[in-house]
């Protein structure tokens, strides 16, 4: 029986379906609890995989998996989220959904491409748009552009890479050891790196002619933009949580994800304001801090039982290519082959399916 006599079947309603949200579904789906997962993508991304696939479109089959896959006892619907009121969300199909928990888990602006199947083709088409293309431009020195840079000039070495950043050094959020340590794998690979400049989408000319900040002349086939993705949080701003988003348009929360000021609510993965470098593997652990917390309220479980969730030193792993990487860990740098073994290979991919409960392969 539950602590308190609290009633333990509870209606729990999570919006977003990436990471954090696919991860809390497939871990309370066995809670007798009524779970319902709202995200307009019939599937769950592993995004970390997302620039492997652009150079082996394969990858991605294993990498996008749909939510009826994993979530069996889970009620899915495939739509965006539109309000949250004090007792329901409302969605873009105009049908309520009454909660006694809500989980909101939106992340940054996702894919727009809603079944697997398109999204599988767009893979397809960007290897298409790479391997046809003689020069490449990649718009930001973030580690999405470090790896695809990467992932191109280990696979497809006879291409021109340019990579142009407007920053001072690549991948500002680790530290300048590993960021220099980057810059000088990409140069050995000859990328040429560009730092301290944008370039004007607009100005390209008939000849593939892109003119950056600094006057220069960047020939190329195509590009690629690889900057921060908006937060997806902009459903919230007329809900009962607009007090709860802060000037980033992140939510706030407590020690145990809850949105500051609700009993009832959680926030997980990168729509959070929790100070760490917003990652997946970060979304994971989120997700079970979360579900551990919201299954002990439902119990009825006093306050101080609750788990607290601590932030995450800054800890970055980013591949390049398929057999080296760059770790940044609280204690060390290690570059090389040795952090390429732990991520490159397979980019957790088999061990994010396993922890989902599906094969690895």
């Amino acid at each position: 029986m539950a602590e308190g006599g609290a009633e333990k079947s509870k209606r729990v309603v999570i919006v977003g379906g990436g990471i954090g949200g696919g991860f809390i579904a497939q871990i309370l789906q066995s809670s007798q609890n009524l779970v319902t997962l709202i995200d307009p993508k019939e599937y769950l991304e592993i995004t970390w995989a997302q620039l492997r696939s652009m150079v082996e479109p394969s990858f991605a089959e294993r990498a996008l998996i749909k939510h009826s896959e994993y979530l069996t006892d889970v009620t899915i619907v495939s739509t965006h989220a539109t309000n949250v009121t004090n007792h329901e969300v409302q969605t873009a199909d105009g049908r309520t959904f009454p909660y006694d928990y809500l989980v909101v888990a939106t992340g940054h602006a996702a894919s727009n491409k809603v079944n697997r199947k398109d999204r599988l083709s767009h893979f397809q088409q960007d290897y298409e748009k790479i391997k046809s293309s003689n020069s490449i431009l990649i718009v930001g020195g973030g580690p999405t552009g470090v790896e695809l840079a990467g992932e191109i000039a280990v696979d497809f070495p006879e291409k021109k890479v340019t990579l142009i950043h407007k920053g001072s050094r690549l991948m500002e959020f680790i530290g300048p050891k590993a960021s220099r340590k980057t810059f000088n794998w990409l140069v050995k690979k000859k990328v040429e790196v560009i730092l301290g400049q944008t370039v004007d989408l607009e100005s390209l000319s008939e000849g593939g002619v892109y003119v950056t900040s600094g006057g220069e002349k960047i020939s190329a086939d195509c590009h690629f933009v690889c900057v921060g993705k908006p937060l997806a949080s902009s459903w919230l701003h007329d809900s009962i949580l607009k007090q709860s988003l802060n000037n980033k348009g992140q939510l706030m929360v407590d020690a145990n994800l809850r949105v500051k000021g609700s009993d009832n609510i959680f926030a997980i993965g990168d729509i959070t304001d929790v100070p760490e470098i917003k990652q997946g593997f970060l979304a994971e652990r989120h997700a079970a801090v979360a579900a551990k917390n919201l299954q002990l309220l439902i119990k009825g479980a006093p306050e101080k039982k609750l788990e607290i969730y601590k932030a995450s030193p800054p800890i970055a792993l980013v591949s390049l290519g398929r057999k080296e990487g760059v770790a940044q860990l609280p204690f060390a740098t290690l570059f090389g082959c040795l952090p390429g073994k732990i991520k490159s290979k397979d980019l957790f991919v088999g061990k994010t399916r396993k922890a989902l409960g599906l094969k690895s392969s």
